[in-house]
């Protein structure tokens, strides 16, 4: 029984489960939003490349 509860109270592992959480909530909201996403990257790549060659 010792041995369980000291297993419990090992947070050794507490940091990697984070990470991952924290990593599957982005990918999610990245999913959720790809479209909006992808319009904002090319609406802000247009105005760079146009207002690059006025330069």
């Amino acid at each position: 029984m010792r041995r369980f509860f000291k297993v419990l109270k090992n947070e050794k592992g507490v940091g990697v489960v984070e990470i991952i959480l924290i990593l599957v909530v982005l990918i999610g909201l990245v999913l959720i939003f790809k479209s909006q996403l992808t319009a904002l990257v090319t609406d802000i790549f247009g105005r760079i490349t146009s207002q690059s060659s006025g330069i």
